[in-house]
């Protein structure tokens, strides 16, 4: 189906064009070109006539009609009879999809929800025109940085100064994603048999880089209602673990929000048990709500590591994290992360350090889209699944839903068979377990998630009625 946009909508998405030694057609061009890319124009979407969008913009008709052949040189728009200007995407779609953890994303009928991961915001191409721009300057050094570019290394600083947690740039490690950090860390301060505490249910690639050096899991139950630490505090004690991992920001997959006062007691628990506490703060930018975020974790326990990831507030295909590291460890730390890598990729450096800096204008932007997806998606639930219950996350990128009955491997086989994806409580369990749970992430378009919706209301009538078919959905890489 194609979409229209109007020419004001155009206009506003397009903003002041910036000519600098190029024409002015090449520029509406360009600006065209990245909305359609990023998406804030959609593919498919009939443009408003070179006329209507003349008088809209305040430009010639000459700029219009030269910047719509571009587009279509560049195979970003293509004229269809009767149909005027509509736009496209060049690549195909088995060049920009992955058949490891989505096999079925080939397939444009199919609503992947099992990703909790959004496509880029606007700002993302631009960042990465200005780290090519700037790449000349560091082509004559070996462009190693094992530690990470000092200039984002200085960014990174800044953003917990804000925080109210002092940090020096020695003390920020860039690595290659939040999953990069959780190796280092493994790799740095566990041995094999030690124990780790992590949160049941938990991001399940996360837990898998703690283990991978045969450390053994140990489950603390979290829920959306909160953490009980006291009962936490009592695992601590009885495991004797060498770290603990937790989510306190938008917890993956409840999206539970700790308090001050619990993360206050949370460090004096871990504070007595000598554990070093590994705090995931991936969420920590997507408050939807403009509440103000709790203070840092490492605010009450000083020789806490911290793991930041520009995936979830910017892009996943950006690939890089971050290590907030106390300064006693860095030198350990940095020792662990040159027997990995030597350093994460300069290009991408320098575009999150461009996002870095105009962070509070692609933040608001991201921000908007998301609480517009998840009312979609949380509104839809309610009417279509008014059985399912959920705790209204107060930001993050999902919903952790209880169903009445224990039978979301069930469902997640029958969804599939009718187009949609989702991830069954079972994968984000420690030990097994939460049949009675769903993640559903509000990451794609309204549209989407509310199709989805209701396909999952198909698939729940005929599980909960006992008529689903037999074999399960195969256990798919949940990557976000």
């Amino acid at each position: 189906m194609t979409r229209t946009i109007t020419a004001a909508r155009v206009a506003n998405l397009v903003g002041p064009l910036r000519t600098e030694d190029r024409p002015l057609y090449v520029a509406l061009a360009e600006q065209l070109r990245l909305l359609i890319g990023e998406g804030r124009i959609p593919a498919a979407t009939r443009l408003p006539s070179e006329r209507e969008l003349t008088a809209a913009l305040g430009v010639s008709r000459t700029t219009v009609t030269r910047a719509y052949a571009e587009l279509r040189e560049r195979d970003y728009a293509a004229s269809r009879r009767g149909s005027g200007t509509v736009t496209r995407l060049p690549l195909r779609a088995e060049s920009v999809t992955d058949r490891v953890f989505a096999p079925w994303s080939q397939d444009p009928d199919v609503i992947d929800l099992n990703c909790a991961a959004p496509s880029a915001p606007a700002g993302v191409a631009a960042a990465y025109d200005s780290a090519v721009r700037e790449l000349p300057a560091y082509l004559s050094s070996h462009g190693y940085y094992p530690a990470g570019l000092p200039r984002l290394q200085a960014a990174i600083a800044r953003l917990y100064d804000e925080r109210g947690l002092p940090t020096s740039p020695e003390q920020v490690i860039v690595t290659a994603g939040a999953l990069g950090g959780a190796a280092i860390i493994a790799q740095a301060l566990t041995a094999p048999g030690d124990r780790v505490v992590v949160e049941d249910p938990v991001y399940p690639n996360a837990t898998q880089a703690l283990g991978h050096r045969s450390a053994r899991l140990v489950p603390a139950p979290v829920d959306p209602g909160g953490w009980d630490v006291p009962a936490t505090a009592a695992i601590v004690r009885q495991a004797a673990p060498r770290l603990a991992y937790l989510v306190p920001d938008f917890q993956n997959p409840t999206g539970s929000l700790m308090p001050d006062a619990q993360r206050e007691e949370y460090a004096a628990a871990l504070r007595r048990a000598r554990v070093v506490p590994v705090v995931d703060e991936a969420h920590q930018a997507l408050a939807l709500d403009g509440q103000e975020m709790p203070a840092p974790f490492a605010s009450y326990l000083p020789g806490t590591v911290t793991i930041g990831s520009a995936s979830k507030q910017f892009w996943g295909g950006l690939r890089l994290g971050w290590l907030r590291v106390p300064e006693a460890m860095v030198p350990q730390l940095l020792h662990s992360r040159m027997s990995l890598d030597l350093g994460a990729p300069l290009v991408e450096q320098l575009a999150l350090l461009h996002l870095l800096e105009h962070r509070h204008e692609v933040w608001a932007t991201n921000r908007a889209r998301l609480r517009a997806q998840r009312a979609a998606l949380l509104d839809r639930l309610v009417e279509q699944l008014p059985e399912w219950e959920f705790v209204r996350p107060g930001g993050g990128l999902a919903v952790w839903c209880r169903l009445p009955l224990p039978r979301a491997s069930a469902l997640v086989a029958e969804a599939e068979r009718r187009g949609v994806v989702v991830a069954a409580g079972r994968v984000f369990a420690v030990e097994g377990g939460l049949e009675h749970h769903v993640r559903i992430p509000w990451t794609r378009p309204v549209d989407d998630l509310e199709a989805a919706v209701d396909r999952l209301r198909e698939a729940w009538d005929v599980v909960a009625h006992g008529r689903a078919r037999d074999g399960g959905a195969a256990d798919r890489l949940t990557v976000a």
